[in-house]
């Protein structure tokens, strides 16, 4: 174990936050603990090691129709926000703020430890559908140069390369190097059957592939792709592995289920958005970033760490996602704005602005008529901005970015740990 895994990292709290969601500490946690000290929650205890045993596994508590069974569930936990103490003001926080004086970050400062890394995985996910379907072979071109950053496998190559040191390996693993494209091909397979069930026809900027091939090759090209992955998963050998990301396969059913199940839902609060968000975002990247450890041969404590911050820069990420959603234009988008809002698919902007005293009725009153009249979702955008939506959203950003940076005090310092760093900054810095 590092000696940095003493360090402490910041509650999971504010006033923003809500008491409990399905992404947040077990009952009995401490408010600040650093990686070795904090105990760890229900979902690391029955994945501690490479083989958790049965008898343990069984003792897990399971699902409800609030928190959908699972390999491993969160214990209901009761806080107030009153009880919630404040956050260490010695842990490291975002550093892209608006008046620091620090320079945007990009994409290639980011990648630069893993650069060679991310070239073999790009040829290696156009292969992967071309090789063995051919006439699959012009949509796998589209889904895969549609404009995407990569930056799932980029953060799982990130990790692997931050933890290896830890415990004496000489080079990352080929299992690093797959697990990497596993989660994009799971990311993919999920944008593709999206794009699907909403009847889009542009995403990135690109037209999808169900508007350019049909509906048909693009389902195929999905499922493709998660039949794809599963089989990569299941060679990798490793049953801690496949129980994680296995798990995130049915966490990507729950959030699409919550989604549908909640449109147009105005009485959605915080803790309901952001499950919602960990279910289609973070479940991902936290669980790639855990199995990078884990094909590290790190202990339990590095595990939890990385599954840490995967969790917080993932929900992150939503949100900026959920803000844009609100401030872009369309060019810059991709896609129409306030698409979101239209929908009603009520993010964090929405469901702040629904709290404000002064324009919350209104904008019920418009989301209850489904922007019907003319003029009425542009006027909608415009009550999320005036009654703090936006600000306070970004403050929600800010603080799961926070979270993510203290995950990482218990790794060297590093390049790969440095870019880990800066991929919270560049995921903040979309907001400015």
């Amino acid at each position: 174990m590092h000696a940095s895994c003493a360090s402490r990292l910041p509650v999971e709290a504010s006033g923003a936050m809500p008491a409990r969601a399905v992404w947040s500490r077990s009952a009995g946690a401490p408010a600040v603990a650093g990686c070795r000290a904090r105990a760890p929650p229900v979902r690391a205890q029955a994945l501690g090691g490479s083989q958790p045993d049965a008898e343990e596994l069984r003792r897990v508590p399971r699902g409800s129709a609030a928190s959908p069974v699972r390999v491993y569930t969160p214990v209901a936990e009761a806080a107030s926000a009153s009880a919630a103490p404040a956050v260490d003001e010695a842990a490291p926080t975002c550093r892209c703020l608006p008046g620091l004086g620090h320079a945007p970050v990009t994409m290639e400062q980011v990648s630069e430890p893993v650069a060679a890394d991310m070239a073999i995985c790009r040829q290696n996910l156009l292969n992967v559908v071309g090789e063995r379907h051919p006439m699959l072979l012009a949509a796998a071109n589209q889904i895969f140069s549609a404009g995407g950053k990569r930056l799932r496998p980029l953060i799982v190559l990130l990790v692997a390369r931050a933890t290896y040191p830890l415990t004496g390996l000489s080079d990352i693993t080929e299992r690093h190097r797959r697990l990497a494209e596993i989660s994009e091909m799971l990311h993919t397979a999920s944008l593709v059957h999206d794009d699907v069930l909403d009847e889009c026809d542009v995403r990135r900027g690109k037209e999808t592939v169900n508007s350019m091939f049909g509906t048909r090759v693009a389902v195929l090209a999905g499922d493709f792709l998660f039949a794809q992955s599963s089989w990569f998963l299941a060679n990798l050998d490793n049953m801690e592995v496949i129980k994680l990301i296995s798990q995130v396969i049915a966490d990507f059913a729950d959030g699409e289920i919550s989604q549908a199940a909640s449109l147009f839902d105005t009485s959605i609060d915080l803790q309901r958005y952001l499950d919602k968000s960990f279910w289609k975002t973070a479940s991902l990247i936290a669980a790639s970033c855990r199995s990078a450890a884990v094909f590290s041969d790190c202990d339990a404590d590095v595990k939890e760490a990385m599954y840490a911050y995967g969790k917080h820069l993932g929900l992150a990420f939503q949100v900026v996602d959920d803000i844009l959603d609100f401030t872009q234009s369309s060019e810059l988008l991709g896609k129409p704005q306030g698409q979101d809002l239209a929908s009603g698919n009520l993010t964090a902007p929405a469901i702040y602005a629904l709290q404000d005293e002064m324009v919350g009725p209104g904008l019920l009153q418009l989301i209850q008529g489904r922007f019907k009249e003319e003029g009425s979702l542009q006027r909608a955008l415009e009550l999320v901005q005036l009654g703090g939506g936006i600000d306070k959203a970004r403050a929600l950003a800010r603080e799961q970015g926070d979270l993510a940076l203290a995950a990482l005090s218990c790794l060297p310092d590093t390049p790969s740990k440095r870019s880990l760093e800066q991929m919270v900054d560049l995921v903040l810095e979309r907001l400015y």
